[in-house]
């Protein structure tokens, strides 16, 4: 091959620096094809932006990872000694997240879909380890009213472990050091394959126990009841308290003197399993204001999710601990700083690479689909 003419200069970011590189054409003698651009033989005219896959990737790292796109800018240089204005690291940054989003939601549909391919071993050939499932909501702020004039929107997102992926600190808590995450924008429903897919990841159908921790809502206790009919389902203890303390409050005025024995006495005879007993002490009808529990009604539809003192002899959390981390490190710290507004799309975007960087699965799934 030889050089037929020369073009003009083109300017193209790289892991390395800013390559120039010529537009010179090149004439195949073994081919016979001629005027061929330099940037085409080496596959360097349809990059996007001017910008190399492996600078796109570590571009959308960066901007998932620091607060804001202009950090984000301001860290690929000094790190990379490259300049990418913020402007583009955020169409990298939602481009390569969408396209994640796209992959998963594609998995998750096919999940639901094929329910029966999902591997369910025989009792006696499963593993002695237990699943857990936690998910919860966690608003985010968007450019787009809703009916009521709301820009809120309501992200779903779950955390899936296993009791083998734990280490014990000295305190007594743990560190998961194994989890998977999932977030997304939208309904109920939808949002099941994203539940379906992380649970299989972690071992749904070879594991000997499953257990479900939420906070009482509805929507969470059908869609267990429907994707993992055999589980455990747990009323976190924690969502259960602050319920009982809000509803002595309201009862007794903001009188602590009052409430708080009253509150203590309830939770106490819950964790003995007398939630029975407590229920005959609750009004059948009352009206309260916007934010207290019915706690008769909240009680009732969770009487048999309840069993703590069972569930402690078995060693199972009764806490959602976990999945409030989570909106934190998924949602909040990327998404909820001082003033932020998102399309609903974008915030999507951020959400599904935040999860797989927090699921160390950055470079298997993100990685992916930028190559494919």
């Amino acid at each position: 091959m030889e050089r037929a003419k020369t073009g003009q200069q083109l300017k193209i970011k790289t892991m390395c620096g800013e390559l120039r590189i010529l537009r010179d054409y090149y004439y195949c003698r073994g081919c016979g094809h001629g005027e061929v651009p330099l940037d085409e033989t080496l596959r360097l005219s349809s990059l996007p932006h001017k910008i190399t896959k492996e600078l796109m990737f570590e571009t959308a790292f960066y901007g998932q990872n620091q607060s804001s796109f202009s950090d984000a800018s301001a860290m690929i240089k000094r790190a990379l000694g490259v300049e990418i204005n913020k402007e583009t690291v955020r169409e990298i940054t939602e481009g390569i997240g969408r396209r994640v989003f796209e992959a998963d939601t594609k998995r998750a549909k096919h999940l639901l879909d094929n329910m029966h391919e999902i591997e369910m071993r025989d009792d006696d050939k499963k593993e002695p380890r237990t699943l857990y499932i936690m998910t919860d909501g966690a608003a985010v702020n968007t450019r787009v009213e809703d009916e009521n004039g709301s820009t809120w929107r309501e992200n779903k997102t779950v955390i899936v472990f296993t009791d083998k992926d734990l280490i014990k600190r000295k305190d007594g808590g743990n560190i998961i050091v194994k989890k998977e995450y999932a977030a997304f924008i939208g309904s109920a429903e939808e949002f099941r394959g994203y539940v379906l897919g992380a649970a299989v990841n972690a071992g749904y159908g070879k594991v000997r126990e499953v257990v479900i921790i939420a906070d009482g809502a509805a929507w969470i206790r059908n869609m267990a009841k429907e994707l993992f009919p055999e589980a455990t389902q747990i009323l976190d203890l924690y969502h259960l308290k602050e319920n009982i303390y809000t509803y002595a409050k309201h009862k007794f005025n903001q009188d602590a003197k009052r409430y708080t024995p009253w509150a203590e006495s309830v939770i106490e005879q819950i964790e003995k399993g007398k939630a029975g007993e407590v229920l005959e002490l609750l009004p059948k009808e009352e009206s309260l204001p916007a934010g207290v529990v019915n706690l008769r009604t909240y009680l009732t539809n969770n009487i048999d999710k309840m069993n703590y003192s069972d569930y402690k002899e078995k060693g199972y959390f009764v806490g959602s601990g976990a999945i409030e981390s989570a909106n934190k490190v998924v949602v909040q710290r990327r998404l909820k700083q001082a003033g932020m507004r998102w399309s609903v799309s974008g915030a999507q975007a951020l959400l599904s690479l935040r999860a797989k960087v927090e699921s160390n699965l950055w470079d298997k799934d993100v990685r992916s689909v930028l190559c494919a």
